[in-house]
């Protein structure tokens, strides 16, 4: 081994404790494999995250390269309007392409998701009280553009390179101003 890289590293901190528990053993892999250096990544990791990670991954020293949040591609517009589920049709009637609502709650996704299906826009929910199995199924119909939106908690979105996602709606606020940018 060579090289120890860990891909959305702020996992480690953020979701590893019940989402990816797998992700809190890789410092582990210090013990087995001392010498080999270790890397960790992340688009969206806080100063406070970033130093758990280097903290659980065993960094022999903390060394931290950091860029810009700065992303010009990207379009952030807020709403202030009551009518959020109007808005969002709106939202899916005006951009082609495929979506993602973000919402807090497992149940906000359930319900978002039959919304959508209500008004003849195929979604479905994803969030981390779903099987695997379906996780998995709900990302692959998604991926294939079998299905236009997923309503999801923040279990949802890691490593997703899809060329026709044309909006992120956060239905109800984020914890922080990271979680928006992740």
């Amino acid at each position: 081994i060579g090289l120890i890289a860990v891909d959305e590293a702020h996992c480690i901190s953020q979701w590893g404790y019940d989402f990816r528990p797998a992700y809190l053993l890789v410092g582990k892999l210090r013990e087995v494999h001392p010498q080999v250096p270790v890397l960790a990544l992340t688009a969206s990791a806080t100063p406070a995250v970033a130093a758990d990670i280097m903290q659980r991954l065993a960094f022999r020293k903390p060394l931290l390269l950091q860029g810009s949040f700065l992303r010009p591609e990207l379009t952030f517009w807020a709403s202030r309007g009551e009518d959020k589920l109007g808005r969002l049709l709106r939202i899916a009637a005006k951009l082609p392409g495929s979506g993602i609502v973000y919402l807090r709650s497992r149940r906000g996704t359930v319900q978002t998701a039959h919304f959508l299906q209500q008004h003849g826009i195929s979604a479905a929910a994803y969030h981390a009280g779903l099987t695997v199995e379906e996780r998995d199924r709900v990302q692959q119909q998604w991926a294939a553009g079998t299905l236009r939106f997923v309503a999801a908690t923040n279990a949802f979105g890691m490593g997703i390179d899809k060329a026709d996602v044309r909006c992120v709606v956060h239905l109800e606020p984020p914890p922080d101003m990271e979680s928006y940018y992740q």
